[in-house]
């Protein structure tokens, strides 16, 4: 009986090309959200705030820095599923709806501060 022993394939140029790409992607944006950390970690320590709307601002700086992060994370991710598709339909459909989960994550927060000044008017202060 003869044994099946699989042949192992070297990848082509364009597998390796599209795997570098990948991880520069991916490099950027985990370089991108933690640029953002600092901003994120300096609201949070400023909580004794005087006044209400000092707190409104701390929350939204709080929630823009991880809604920026978020979106920065989804933009990466779909940028390496669509990198790594392959031209496979269903996969690339995949990396299309998180890269547009990241744009809408990214709406959100350039519309943050609109929705801060709304509450602000609202309560009152």
């Amino acid at each position: 009986m003869k044994s099946y022993r699989p042949v192992l394939r070297v990848p082509a140029r364009a597998n390796w090309t599209r795997r570098f790409l990948a991880s520069l992607v991916w490099t950027g944006g985990c370089a991108a959200v933690a640029l953002t950390v600092p901003g994120i970690a300096e609201a949070v320590t400023a909580l004794a705030a005087p006044s209400l709307a000092q707190v409104i601002t701390n929350l939204r700086n709080v929630v823009v820095g991880l809604l920026v992060g978020l979106a920065t994370l989804f933009f990466t991710i779909g940028g390496v599923r669509y990198i790594l598709a392959g031209g496979d339909p269903s996969e690339v459909e995949a990396a299309k709806k998180t890269l547009r989960y990241g744009a809408i994550g990214y709406g959100v927060a350039v519309l943050a501060p609109v929705l801060v000044q709304l509450l602000k008017q609202i309560v009152g202060s």
